[in-house]
């Protein structure tokens, strides 16, 4: 590109967590940066919206060059204020992450960091949310920075299909230890939930949410197959859910 790019950057774990500052550092390297993301932790909302509440934003110094702007919202809140409210133009690109813990398999479906990316798409912006397999919030994430370095210039050399996204996850291995880096389809799996339900003080039950996570996929081109065989994975991911292959069976079925 002629020109330094913009590139729009936020996350789920909210904006002082280790890693959206490492992507940041990266992406200072490429273009000219503007971060909005949430001010407190927001994982697991998915594609939430703030709809039945008021929405802040906050222009913070942390570290770094870059413009950044705390969001009272969830990831998809950020992005929407982003292009609405915050920027001059529409960036070149959107990077999420680096999450603190796996989006891979159906964990997308959950994930703030691929919602704030899947939010970016619909705006028709190339997006990618990076996640780290390692939940720790002082994971070290200095491995992953060449890798997110890597697909991000190709994302911008290349672009991506109208409606399409990379969920890009890495394993938590030495650099040195990571294989490469595969284009996968998404595994199918789900979590096995379980509830510890518990009563408090007051005699009022409550619950807290457990489970574990089920990998049914046996497939070797499969996200899961890459992460447990020591590569990044990159799987692009769509926001059009409609099961195409589905429509002309249910229009033999007799609904007039």
């Amino acid at each position: 590109m002629s020109k330094r790019p913009l590139i729009l950057v936020t996350n789920d774990d909210g904006i002082t967590a280790p890693g959206i500052r490492a992507l940041i550092s990266v992406m200072n390297t490429i273009g000219d940066v503007v971060v909005v993301a949430p001010d407190s932790p927001q994982s697991g909302m998915g594609h939430a919206i703030t709809v039945n509440a008021t929405l802040y934003i906050e222009n913070v110094e942390i570290d770094g060059k870059q413009q950044e702007y705390s969001c009272s919202g969830t990831p998809a809140d950020c992005v929407k204020l982003a292009v609405r409210e915050i920027l001059d133009r529409k960036p070149d690109i959107c990077v999420s992450g680096i999450n603190h813990g796996s989006n891979s398999s159906i964990n997308v479906i959950y994930s703030g960091t691929m919602s704030a990316a899947l939010e970016a798409g619909i705006e028709g912006i190339p997006a990618i949310g990076f996640s780290l397999l390692d939940y720790n919030w002082n994971a070290n994430f200095e491995h992953c920075k060449p890798f997110v370095e890597t697909i991000t210039k190709q994302v911008l050399e290349h672009g991506l299909p109208d409606g399409v996204v990379l969920n890009v996850n890495l394993p938590n291995l030495n650099g040195e230890d990571i294989k490469g880096i595969k284009v996968c389809r998404q595994a199918r799996a789900n979590w096995v939930e379980e509830f510890d339900k518990r009563t408090n003080p007051m005699g009022r039950d409550y619950y807290w949410l457990a489970g574990k996570f089920v990998n049914m996929d046996n497939g070797e081109d499969t996200d899961e197959w890459a992460l447990a065989n020591g590569y990044v994975s990159v799987v692009p991911v769509q926001f059009d859910l409609t099961a195409h292959h589905t429509i002309q069976k249910l229009n033999t079925w007799k609904l007039n």
